[in-house]
């Protein structure tokens, strides 16, 4: 789910190259600025899709527990939920589902989470989405990869199942990662918008004001709410001078699982991070000075979901994230910015 190839050679059928359109007219009709746009318009979500990958799919029957154990054990961060009794996929368990289990049930390290042990998948999708239940978000291998965009941001998901209609089987889970890894295979070969040789903060992409951010002793347990509280995918770790030192992502979460650590939340984020099972280079970061190109090129050549922005002295100043950046792409063809 997680594993994307080193090329996309293993894609399930032959890509499709853009489209030649001649004359003056055409180009009037199709301005560069839509480039992308039309890129994803004329490609299908099944483009996408490997002819090889790992799927994990989770049965509603199985324990909450086991099931984060096994996210952890395949190396994927979320599988689709198949319920027996209605015969069809309803949804989707995520590291998100586990902070939001951790943060709901903690009381102290000296209790333990009763819920986490026992539950059922079923159970807690029951208790929690009783007042806020949600379909399944999911897409057809026959849709637009504009489609896909548009339900990611629309949705504000970051894993969106491809699910044939005929059979019902979930084929492969698309993510902006994958999406904009494919579009930067075939960025040389389409007409450059001048958008992308304009700086950061003349687009005015991404997060800037009241950004979610942690300090170097702030407890685990209060970063937890941060993510339930303001639907974020990573905080910012900051000195006392507000320079970056770290980040925390809901998916360094998921080693209080692989630890076994999880019934202590009164730690400080510096001391949870310190169980990274993979490997760290550092906070990945940006200016607001450099080019959408130069910041497309590190996201998908560092393979990283966000760039925090700073300035000259390290200081946090924003994020960029994978989102930000698809929807300035292809949504909004680079005319309108996603700052918030």
């Amino acid at each position: 789910m997680e594993c994307v190839p080193d090329s996309f050679d293993d894609v399930g059928q032959e890509v499709k190259k853009e489209p030649v359109v001649e004359g003056e007219a055409a180009q009037h009709a199709d301005p560069e600025h839509n480039v992308y746009t039309r890129f994803m318009k004329s490609h299908r979500c099944y483009d996408l899709v490997p002819t090889s990958s790992k799927l994990v799919v989770f049965d509603t029957s199985l324990q909450v527990k086991k099931a984060f154990f096994a996210l952890v054990s395949n190396g994927v961060r979320a599988a689709p939920l198949w319920d027996c009794k209605r015969q069809c996929f309803v949804g989707m368990l995520t590291i998100t589902d586990f902070i939001n289990i951790l943060h709901r049930y903690y009381k102290s390290p000296l209790v333990q989470i009763y819920e986490l042990e026992e539950h059922k998948i079923e159970t807690w999708r029951e208790v929690y989405l009783q007042d806020s239940f949600k379909p399944l978000v999911s897409i057809s291998p026959n849709a637009s990869l504009y489609d896909a965009v548009a339900s990611l941001v629309k949705h504000k998901i970051h894993r969106l199942p491809v699910i044939d209609p005929l059979t019902g089987n979930t084929l492969y889970i698309l993510t902006h990662k994958r999406i904009l890894k494919f579009l930067k295979l075939f960025i040389s070969e389409m007409p450059k918008p001048a958008f992308m040789t304009r700086k950061l903060e003349e687009l005015s992409i991404g997060t800037f004001d009241n950004i979610a951010v942690v300090r170097s002793d702030t407890p685990l347990y209060t970063a937890l709410g941060i993510f339930v509280e303001q639907r974020v995918s990573a905080l910012p770790v900051l000195d006392d001078k507000g320079r970056v030192v770290d980040i925390y992502s809901k998916f360094d979460v998921i080693n209080l699982a692989a630890e076994k650590t999880y019934n202590n939340l009164d730690v400080t984020v510096t001391k949870a991070l310190q169980h990274r099972s993979q490997y760290f280079e550092g906070v990945l970061t940006c200016y607001k000075h450099e080019t959408l190109e130069t910041i497309i090129n590190r996201l998908v050549e560092a393979e990283v979901h966000r760039l925090v922005v700073v300035d000259d002295q390290e200081v946090a100043q924003g994020i960029v994230s994978l989102s930000d950046i698809l929807q300035a792409l292809v949504l909004t063809g680079g005319e309108e910015g996603t700052a918030r």
